[in-house]
């Protein structure tokens, strides 16, 4: 199997690609590029290009499929960057990954406690000299209720982690795990809104998915609900959020992505505007933090992503069942 990788990192990702590539016997090359129109044709003569996070748009899918690639892998566990339904109709394989889940469930609950104890709110004050208390009174995580939407490998490892703080831990799921019903009570999504003070999206972009955090699902929330995204920016309606933290309804907000992402994060931008009005605004909110996409980012997790993307490619290209090609 020949793979050809674009958007290489050279300080973290390719001493893992050296390493994969070397004990799988893979033939292999690589760009510090992103993909687009004018690079396409540096995959030329191999079978797969493993990819991160650029959207892989048709005439992109049609340029490399009239070169003869056979496979898109991600590594990435998300795929929505990809049309993929296009690149399946034309007969190429597309592949997705998983790492270790307790990367994102860690984040998560720093998300949490960093939200339960104003933390932003207090960094800002301190680094303008204001120690006093007003307005920094936090609560405790043991005394709250946390819903999880979502208990795939993440949300289950974050109810797991969660176990050791007390709090009492609602789920949601339209396949329920066995494992969570012994850490969780399974209820409804509209339970999850009603009675949650903390709620955590853990599920895919899907169409189904898309905005189900919207201005009807945040009026049936509590009042000063704590919302944690560390999934896909596409579940939450960003307008719709805004206006929630505007009214008070949403107490505080972290997000470790957001709607409108591609082409900004994973990027210097320092000093361009980034044509993304809605991120300014929630940039200025005390009682919001904005990350760049980076619960995934730990050493197991990227060596996860390097080698699963690698075996994921090898299962297709002979032919192999795999859970990661994306049907």
């Amino acid at each position: 199997m020949k793979v050809f990788v674009y958007s290489m990192r050279n300080f973290d990702e390719l001493p893992d690609f050296e390493r994969f590539c070397d004990k799988y016997q893979v033939e292999w090359a690589y760009t510090n590029e992103t993909p687009c129109m004018d690079n396409l044709d540096k995959a030329a003569g191999f079978d797969v290009v493993n990819i991160i996070t650029t959207v892989i748009d048709r005439k992109m899918i049609d340029r490399w499929h009239e070169m003869g690639i056979k496979c898109i892998a991600t590594r990435t566990i998300g795929y929505d960057h990809i049309d993929y339904g296009y690149a399946k109709s034309l007969g190429m394989g597309v592949i997705h990954i998983t790492y270790s889940p307790s990367s994102v469930a860690d984040y998560t609950i720093m998300m949490m406690l960093m939200g339960c104890r104003k933390v932003k709110y207090i960094m800002e004050c301190a680094a303008v000299q204001d120690y006093t208390l007003n307005g920094k009174l936090g609560i405790e995580l043991s005394n709250c209720t946390v819903g999880i939407i979502g208990t795939g490998k993440i949300g289950k490892t974050v109810i797991d982690h969660l176990k050791g703080f007390g709090c009492r831990i609602l789920a949601y799921d339209i396949c329920e795990n066995d494992a969570v019903k012994k850490m969780a009570e399974y209820v409804s999504l509209a339970q999850i809104f009603a009675q949650c003070d903390i709620i955590s999206l853990h599920v895919p972009a899907t169409e189904d998915n898309y905005h189900m955090i919207d201005t009807e699902a945040i009026t049936k929330m509590k009042q000063g609900v704590m919302v944690i995204n560390c999934a896909r920016g596409s579940l939450i309606d960003t307008s719709a959020l805004i206006a929630g933290i505007e009214s008070g309804k949403i107490g505080f907000a972290g997000l470790d992505v957001i709607e409108q992402e591609s082409g900004l994060y994973y990027f210097n931008r320092m000093g361009e505007p980034l044509n993304n009005p809605q991120l300014a605004v929630l940039r200025s909110y005390a009682n919001v933090l904005v990350m760049p996409h980076t619960a995934f980012y730990t050493d197991e997790a990227v060596a996860n992503m390097v080698e699963n993307s690698i075996l994921c490619a090898i299962d297709y290209m002979e032919g192999q069942d795999t859970p990661f090609e994306v049907k």
